[in-house]
């Protein structure tokens, strides 16, 4: 199984699941323009794609993803309150789920788990070809007893480290936004990542990417600092999955 992220970030993001059989898309917050721009880099067609599945309505995770499926007929999967929001348009298939249960696309097993942020029915994944485990978290305001239990035991692991704390608070944003951002529905912070870490199992984790950074209130060295000292590992094994360039091929063996 292999992941490739093609942006991370408030301006648009979108991740690439691929087994021998499948390809998926989570989420698409970019044109359909750039999205096959940076589709390109990773060899991958648009036509290719065997689904796009969706975590929540924000702007950043689903503006490309209506006009692409429509584009290139691909169904869609997401919970009825992320469809609620009516933001994707019509759409050539779509395929509800339950953020409590697992469905398959393909060879790909994908179990959903709910999160607390600030969206109609937000959702996130562990995607699995049967030998091994892909968990996302992204957008999840705090940590739950449910999602450690869920993400515990991966071999890989996406998670968001939006902001630093001090930054945040020191930051341009208004006072009500900053309240949004760092409260217990909007992002996690890199210390809260570096305290998930610390919670769960990570003995047979292969890669750790940090997501979802603030370009205004993180930086890299923060993320990894937060992660190698939850881990007790190199700075250079954690991976970033950037906005401009997001995350080369990673293979999960």
């Amino acid at each position: 199984m292999q992941f490739a992220s093609l942006g991370s970030g408030s301006r648009g993001n979108a991740l690439l699941i691929k087994t021998k059989q499948t390809c998926v898309m989570l989420d698409n917050g970019f044109s359909v323009r750039e999205t096959e721009r940076r589709l390109a880099r990773f060899n991958v067609s648009a036509d290719t794609l065997n689904a796009i599945v969706v975590t929540h309505e924000h702007a950043d995770h689903i503006n490309g993803v209506g006009v692409l499926a429509r584009k290139f007929n691909i169904p869609v999967y997401a919970t009825r309150g992320t469809l609620m929001a009516k933001r994707l348009g019509e759409l050539p298939v779509t395929n509800y789920i339950n953020n409590h249960a697992a469905f398959e696309i393909e060879d790909l097993h994908i179990q959903g788990f709910p999160v607390p942020h600030d969206a109609r029915e937000p959702c996130q994944f562990v995607f699995s070809d049967g030998k091994c485990r892909l968990a996302v978290l992204t957008d999840t305001g705090r940590s739950t007893v449910h999602i450690e239990a869920q993400i515990s035991s991966c071999d890989a692991l996406i998670l968001e480290c939006n902001h630093d704390i001090d930054l945040l608070q020191q930051g341009v944003y208004p006072y009500s936004v900053k309240q949004r951002v760092g409260g217990e529905y909007g992002h996690l912070n890199n210390r809260q990542a570096a305290d998930i870490l610390m919670a769960i199992d990570t003995s047979r984790l292969q890669h750790i990417v940090a997501a979802h950074l603030s370009e205004k209130h993180n930086e890299i060295a923060l993320a990894k600092n937060a992660i190698s000292g939850a881990l007790g590992c190199e700075q250079d094994w954690i991976g970033i999955a950037d906005q401009d360039h997001g995350l080369a091929w990673r293979e999960i063996c």
